[in-house]
């Protein structure tokens, strides 16, 4: 029997309903009982990293990995004190801490401020330059949450925050070949369009309802060939950085897992299974390590 305070995409549910209950609550709204999110925000620091000759700096990944943890969850309840409101209106949200009503918004605050102090220690372990680059992804988390209401296309806002650690994990190792970081943060917002245009099929019924924007909706009953477009772009650019590094066909092969992963993600997608969409969105984790391996290929063979 699922806790009626979990979410039902909630993953880790013994874990989670062990803690008590107003722990629980703020586990959930950071969502630490979905770690799919965290790893979606991990990925990309580590494409950076690797792809910029940075693979033996382990430590530095660690750092990103707690970075992405605790920045996500500040994200989410950020999200969740915007959108309380309509999330009550969704079925799929209406159990979240925020909107049943089970944290109060400054309790919610504070705990932002919480996460937000554990990001500031990861952010010191960074050199000045690539501070400044995180930085600059301020002021796009903060607006994220309000896109939903002025455009059809969330997902790319989205697409901009969550793959700018790629940015960060680059200018921490290296600060020239900023073509293949310009390709590589391009392909890696296309990749995360669409995993997310994936995620938003199981909302396209109640967000009609509630008049939630998403690019679920606007593309229709051309969600699985749109889901297709954004992954083949990702891809395109992926390879315009991978030859900026390397220009060999041969550095280009460190791609074809990824092109079968996404490929298989596309061609199993059923848009009317809400089920079936959640299982292709978080099989984009294990399409982030893919990827990873091959950006370590790639820059450390690379121009370095």
């Amino acid at each position: 029997m699922i806790e009626p305070s979990l979410v039902p995409d909630s993953q880790h549910r013994g874990l989670v309903s062990m803690l008590p209950q107003p722990f629980r609550d703020f586990a959930m709204l950071a969502r630490f009982d979905r770690p799919i999110g965290w790893w979606l925000l991990f990925w990309p620091c580590v494409w950076g990293v690797m792809l910029a000759g940075g693979e033996r700096r382990w430590s530095l990944i660690a750092w990103f990995l707690i970075g992405s943890i605790v920045m996500r969850g500040a994200g989410c309840v950020l999200n969740d004190i915007v959108d309380a409101d309509l999330d009550r209106r969704v079925a799929r949200t209406a159990k979240r801490p925020v909107a049943s009503g089970r944290v109060s918004k400054s309790a919610a605050w504070a705990w932002l401020l919480m996460l937000c102090a554990i990001g500031l220690v990861v952010l010191f372990q960074l050199r000045q330059e690539a501070q400044l680059v995180a930085l600059g992804s301020v002021a796009l988390v903060a607006a994220y949450p309000f896109m939903k209401r002025i455009t059809w296309w969330p997902q790319a806002w989205l697409g901009m925050v969550f793959t700018w650690g790629a940015l960060v994990g680059w200018v921490e190792i290296r600060g020239d070949h900023l073509e293949a970081l310009a390709a590589l943060y391009l392909g890696s917002i296309a990749w995360c369009i669409g995993y997310d245009t994936i995620y938003a099929i199981q909302d396209i019924e109640d967000d009609a309802i509630v008049g939630i924007r998403s690019s679920a909706r606007r593309l229709g009953a051309r969600v699985k060939s749109g889901v297709a477009g954004f992954y083949a772009l990702a891809l395109a650019f992926w390879a315009l950085a991978f030859w900026a590094m390397r220009p060999d066909w041969v550095a280009l092969v460190a791609l074809v897992p990824m092109a079968l992963h996404l490929g298989f993600q596309v061609v199993t997608l059923d848009p009317r299974d809400g089920e079936n969409a959640l299982a292709r969105f978080r099989a984009n984790r294990d399409a982030g390590l893919v990827m990873a391996l091959a950006c370590w290929v790639v820059g450390n063979a690379g121009i370095i």
